[in-house]
C-alpha cells in the first residue's frame, strides 16, 4: 500500500523528452537495468528520488509542460490506457479514480459542481512528494483530455502548494497561470469534463476491466485489513454507509472475521473509524469552500451536532476555532515574508 509503481513505458516517454534513463536511474540511486524486466514497484522514497533525479537530469523549468506534450496511448500504462476508453473526462477520471492503487497509495477525489469538474490529489499522510510530482499529476489530466477530445481542452484552475518559480511554461500550456492553495487540485469547465473522447470504445474497456479489478484484488489482498478498512471508508462514509455491517459487506467478510482480523493487528474498528474521519476532517477544514454541515455530511453523520461533539472529543477543540487558528496562522506567516521582504537589502 505503500509502493508504487514503475511502467516500462517511463523509458520510452524519457526517449521522447531527450532524456537519458540510465542517467536518471543512476542519480535515483537505481540500477540501470531496473526496467530492463517489466514494470517494477518502488517504495514512497525511491519513487520520489526517481522524479527528483529526473527533474535534475532534465534541468528545465518547463520539464512538466515538456511531459505533458509527449504523453500518448503509447506511453501510458493499463489503468490509464483504459480510462481513454471512457466517453469523456468526468467518465475517465472516475473510473481512474477507482484504481488509483494500482499505480500507487496517491488518491483521487473526484467533485462535480453545476458549472465544473474538480479532481483533487490527496497524498497519504506522511507523504511529502517532489513538487514536480504534484503538479506533473494535474498536468497530466490536461494531456488526457487533449488526447481524448481532439481538442484544446484549457483548465479553469490548477493549484499546488509549492508554486513553481517559473510558472511561464505552464501559462502558455494551460491558458492559466498556477495557483497556490494547500492541496494541489485541478479544475474543468462543465462543457470540457463532457466532451465527448472520440478514443471511447466501450467494447475495449469491458475488455480491461476484469483484469483491472483483477489487479486491484491483489493489490487489496497483500494489504493489512486496517488499510483495506480504512480504503474502504473512504468510500463509504460519504454514502452514510460506514458502519462495521457496512464495510463487513464491502470486504466479503462477516463482521466477527473482520473483528477478529483487526484485534490480531492490535486495533479494532471504532478506532480506525475514528482515526479516519479524524483525518479527513482535518484535511475538510483546510478547504474554506467546505461548510461544516457539508464536512458533517462527508464524515458520515446525520446532523452537524454529532460531528461537533465527535471532533470536541478527538481534539479538545471545535471546527470553527480550528479554522480560525489556521488564517491566524496563515496571515502571521505572510506577515512575517513581508517583513523579511521589507528588511531585505535591494
Amino acid at each position: 500500500m505503500d509502493r508504487f509503481a514503475l511502467d516500462t513505458t517511463a523509458g520510452a516517454l524519457l526517449h521522447d523528452l531527450g532524456i537519458s534513463l540510465p542517467n536518471v536511474l543512476r542519480r535515483a540511486g537505481q540500477p540501470a537495468d531496473l526496467l530492463a524486466h517489466g514494470p517494477v514497484t518502488l517504495e514512497s522514497r525511491d519513487y520520489f528520488a526517481f522524479w527528483e533525479a529526473l527533474e535534475a537530469e532534465a534541468d528545465s523549468p518547463d520539464l512538466v509542460v515538456r511531459i505533458g506534450r509527449s504523453l500518448s496511448p503509447e506511453v501510458f500504462n493499463p489503468p490509464m490506457f483504459a480510462a481513454l476508453c471512457s466517453r469523456d473526462l468526468d467518465t475517465a477520471a472516475r473510473r481512474l479514480a477507482g484504481y488509483k492503487a494500482l499505480i500507487g497509495p496517491l488518491r483521487l477525489d473526484v467533485t462535480t459542481g453545476g458549472t465544473d469538474l474538480t479532481l483533487t490529489c490527496l497524498w497519504p499522510d506522511g507523504h511529502t512528494p517532489p513538487p514536480v510530482l504534484v503538479i506533473a499529476e494535474l498536468v497530466f489530466w490536461v494531456a488526457m483530455a487533449r488526447i481524448g477530445t481532439r481538442h484544446d481542452v484549457r483548465p479553469l484552475r490548477l493549484t499546488v502548494p509549492d508554486v513553481p518559480d517559473d510558472t511561464r511554461p505552464f501559462l502558455d500550456y494551460l491558458g492559466i497561470d498556477v495557483e497556490q492553495a494547500p492541496r494541489p487540485a485541478i479544475t474543468f469547465a462543465a462543457d470540457d469534463a463532457h466532451r465527448p473522447f472520440l478514443t471511447a470504445n466501450e467494447l475495449m474497456w469491458q475488455y480491461f476491466e476484469p483484469e483491472l479489478r483483477k489487479r486491484l484484488s491483489e493489490v487489496n489482498r497483500d494489504a493489512s485489513t486496517t488499510d483495506r478498512v480504512r480504503a474502504a471508508l473512504l468510500e463509504l462514509l460519504p454514502t452514510g454507509q460506514g458502519t462495521m455491517q457496512g464495510v463487513a459487506r464491502s470486504l466479503a467478510v462477516s463482521t466477527r472475521t473482520l473483528q477478529r482480523r483487526l484485534l490480531r493487528e492490535r486495533t479494532t474498528f471504532q478506532a480506525v473509524l475514528t482515526d479516519t474521519r479524524t483525518t479527513l476532517a482535518h484535511r475538510y477544514l483546510r478547504d474554506d469552500d467546505l461548510t461544516t454541515e457539508q464536512i458533517s455530511f462527508l464524515l458520515g453523520y446525520d446532523d452537524p451536532k454529532s460531528f461537533y461533539r465527535a471532533y470536541r472529543s478527538w481534539t479538545g477543540s471545535t471546527p470553527a476555532r480550528t479554522r480560525a487558528e489556521r488564517v491566524a496562522h496563515m496571515a502571521t506567516g505572510t506577515a512575517r515574508l513581508a517583513t523579511a521582504a521589507a528588511d531585505s537589502p535591494s
